[in-house]
């Protein structure tokens, strides 16, 4: 479960990067940012309902 969190972190900061290279690609900038709050979020409450064992 972690390491999907994890690949999606990467999809989501590389969307953000290209969105923030590219002209006229603000749109995917923030759904890039948007994205990587909200799955670390989802990653940092599972790990802590996990109990980190």
């Amino acid at each position: 479960m972690l390491g999907l969190l994890g690949f999606l972190l990467v999809v989501w900061l590389i969307c953000a990067i290209v969105g923030a290279l590219l002209k006229g690609m603000a749109w995917l900038l923030v759904l890039g940012v948007v994205l990587f709050i909200g799955t670390a979020v989802v990653g940092w409450v599972n790990r802590k309902a996990l109990g980190r064992r």
